[in-house]
């Protein structure tokens, strides 16, 4: 389903810098945000938020942006492959690290 290319989903060009990415990255997010927007909105909101982090995610990657530039949407689909990969983050762009459970090891 090829759609909008990510560099027009955040308005940047083709050569844009990490710099670059990061500006549009947060004004849109902050702009679409499902939070910041009224309930009627939620729906369209919540699918621009999820459209704008896949955009940065990729883009801000080098390796994923050079699969992107060379093959799009579906080259990056292909290399994705058996899953896993270095997502830790929760699927979350900015390098935000969720961690799960709590407490000390062995503690009480």
């Amino acid at each position: 389903m090829p759609g909008k290319s990510y560099y027009d989903i955040l308005g940047v060009p083709k050569d844009a810098g990490d710099d670059a990415l990061k500006k549009a990255y947060r004004k849109l997010a902050l702009l679409w945000h499902p939070d910041r927007n009224p309930p009627e909105k939620k729906e369209l909101a919540e699918k621009k938020f999820k459209e704008i982090s896949s955009a940065y995610e990729t883009l801000n990657d080098p390796q994923k942006r050079a699969i992107y530039d060379e093959a799009g949407e579906e080259g990056l689909k292909a290399s994705a492959g058996g899953g896993g990969g270095s997502g830790s983050g929760g699927g979350i762009p900015g390098g935000v690290h969720v961690r799960m459970g709590g407490g000390v090891p062995g503690g009480a």
